[in-house]
């Protein structure tokens, strides 16, 4: 499904600039379905939303012909929308949204050839408190992440400081087969980015190296299974999931988060203040 550029893509503040564009198109995008998912709408209904907005604005959906793997058709929508139990790569269809469900949203955006790619977990309506609470712990580990990001430290700062906080907050799992990515001329990229430690050593964080971070959080089990269609991606105890992701950057003023509609500097800000 993922990478056919074998080394890593740095670039220049121009071409930053023109991601910049991307990003903002996903993040104006996933902010319209947030603001749309209501309970009886359909998975298939979000999809068409997002599309008109990104086909509006000049973009292309980037997840739209995504190749699968060896007898797997290739990815047909525009988003994935993993509801519930779902962890990541489910397809629109029409599963119809319900008053409690989570519905993650996974968007990616190409503008003027540079790629956008970003997620959220909508809650719908009244949600248990349990779940709520996954939301909450997945998003903040997120930005634990991107804060720990500096031009003097290495990728596996940013898996770090997802697993401290993370399990600093209770019994989650932590999905392991599913990491963030490089990102830019093409939408996945070398390095990958573990949402966890790992003992090895990663690539350093140098100027011009934009990152897609994005934990999966499960409420319970980490392991997951794909389901007979190849890419639908469930907890393998049907308990409920969450999935947030930003593109971001680094520079020698902070991480700049590309795809957060205010550049994301206060949110790390704080985070670093207070840690």
């Amino acid at each position: 499904m993922f990478r056919r550029r074998r080394t890593i893509e740095y670039k220049t503040p121009p071409q930053i600039q023109k991601m910049r564009v991307a990003g903002l198109l996903v993040g104006e995008t996933l902010e319209l379905l947030r603001s749309s998912v209501e309970p009886g709408m359909t998975t298939k209904d979000l999809d068409a939303i997002a599309e008109k907005n990104i086909r509006a604005a000049g973009g292309i959906p980037s997840f739209i012909g995504v190749p699968g793997g060896p007898g797997v058709p290739d990815f047909p929508a525009t988003l994935c929308t993993s509801v519930n139990d779902e962890v990541v790569h489910c397809i629109p269809g029409p599963r119809v949204i319900r008053e409690g469900d989570v519905v993650s949203v996974d968007c990616g955006a190409i503008v003027d050839g540079w790629h956008g790619d970003a997620a959220i977990t909508i809650p719908v309506g009244e949600v248990a408190p349990e779940h709520l609470e996954l939301l909450r712990v997945c998003e903040e580990g997120l930005w634990r992440g991107m804060a720990a990001a500096t031009l003097t430290g290495r990728i596996n700062d940013i898996g770090d400081a997802i697993q401290e906080f993370v399990e600093s907050q209770g019994e989650y799992g932590i999905v392991e087969e599913y990491v963030g990515h490089g990102i830019g001329s093409e939408m996945h990229m070398p390095p990958q980015v573990p949402n966890y430690s790992v003992a090895d050593k990663l690539e350093r964080i140098r100027p011009g190296l934009v990152l897609a971070v994005e934990p999966m959080i499960n409420l319970g089990d980490r392991r997951t299974r794909t389901l007979g269609d190849g890419w639908t991606v469930t907890t393998v105890d049907g308990k409920y999931s969450a999935h947030f992701e930003h593109t971001f950057t680094v520079t020698e003023d902070g991480p700049w988060v590309l795809t957060a509609l205010d550049g994301g500097k206060e949110r790390i800000a704080a985070i670093r203040a207070a840690t």
